[in-house]
């Protein structure tokens, strides 16, 4: 099945308050409504922006959605964390008028669900699991997956802890994650007491340390060494990515601690847009010189006449 963005379908931001998501749907509904729309596709939109309004109007549903929504872009087919997909079982109307997305999601929580318990079992939720998963930094960009592997506390009928047992998921690694970002995996974690839902386990995402490059926002910054005089004349030198490698033009007279860019070569972010690639220069002395190199650096001096510390 196809991701919905249902913020996309209703045009408003991921951050609207509840009155905008209203109005939004409110003058959508009235210009799509099969009764007097004469708008190609009326009845097929009319549908959906009832279906957006339908997952955010209610704080449950929404965060629910919010939840999932890192996982898919819009029209796209849709793979989300271990455990979504089982959503049934809660009490209200049937979602029929909805999308196979929608119910994936809900169950059968269609219009009119308020959050309460209804249909739900009365035993005691299970205990939600946190857990440090530490990525390198082109685990970020790769649609594989990754093999989390866990404890989870299992407890007897009275709620006393009796064991552990090992748990391992593959998990999607969200689009446009960043260092400690909270990632929840709904009814991933310690199964319910009598019947009760099953906790959640809740992931912090954690940046390995990397041999080359720091992080800067969604911008990468990398050291680049390079000879005296390759700053004064310039040169063409091969810098590491995080996919490969590309050329990068050093002019002549660039500057020790210069930064240089390179555009779409960072970490993505929501939107899957990629950041800078900050090439920082750093100039490096030959180790040891000879007498005649020493006389080269002499004669330089001499014909530059240059006093760096003019201004000092």
């Amino acid at each position: 099945m196809d991701f919905k963005d249902y913020y996309k379908i209703l045009g408003v931001e991921p951050t609207a308050d509840d009155a905008t998501i209203k109005a939004a749907y409110r003058k959508l509904a009235r210009k799509y409504h099969p009764d007097v729309s004469k708008e190609k596709d009326a009845e097929t939109k009319f549908k959906d922006v009832s279906e957006a309004y339908e997952a955010l109007k209610s704080a449950d549903k929404r965060a629910e959605y919010d939840d999932l929504r890192r996982y898919g872009q819009h029209g796209q087919p849709f793979q989300g964390p271990p455990g979504w997909q089982s959503r049934g079982g809660f009490g209200g109307q049937d979602t029929g008028d909805f999308s196979d997305f929608f119910s994936s999601i809900f169950g059968n929580r269609g219009p009119g669900f308020g959050g309460g318990q209804s249909g739900r079992s009365a035993g005691r939720r299970g205990q939600d699991v946190e857990l440090e998963l530490p990525i390198f930094l082109e685990e970020t960009l790769s649609a594989e997956s990754k093999k989390v592997s866990y404890q989870v506390p299992q407890y007897n009928a009275a709620g006393q802890h009796v064991s552990n047992t090992s748990k391992s998921l593959n998990v999607k690694i969200p689009l446009g994650v960043t260092d400690g970002e909270r990632i929840r995996l709904k009814g991933q974690g310690a199964p319910g007491i009598g019947g009760g839902a099953n906790g959640d386990l809740y992931l912090t995402i954690r940046f390995a340390p990397h041999p080359k490059f720091d992080v800067e926002g969604q911008d990468l910054i990398i050291t680049l060494p390079l000879a005296p005089w390759e700053l004064a004349l310039g040169t063409e030198v091969a810098v590491p990515t995080l996919t490969g490698k590309i050329n990068l033009k050093v002019p002549a007279g660039s500057q020790n601690g210069q930064r240089m860019r390179a555009k779409g070569h960072g970490l993505r972010n929501k939107a899957g847009e990629r950041g800078y690639l900050f090439v920082q220069l750093k100039a490096v002395m030959p180790k040891a010189s000879d007498d005649t190199i020493k006389g080269l650096w002499a004669e330089l001096a001499k014909k530059a006449a240059f006093d760096p510390r003019e201004n000092f």
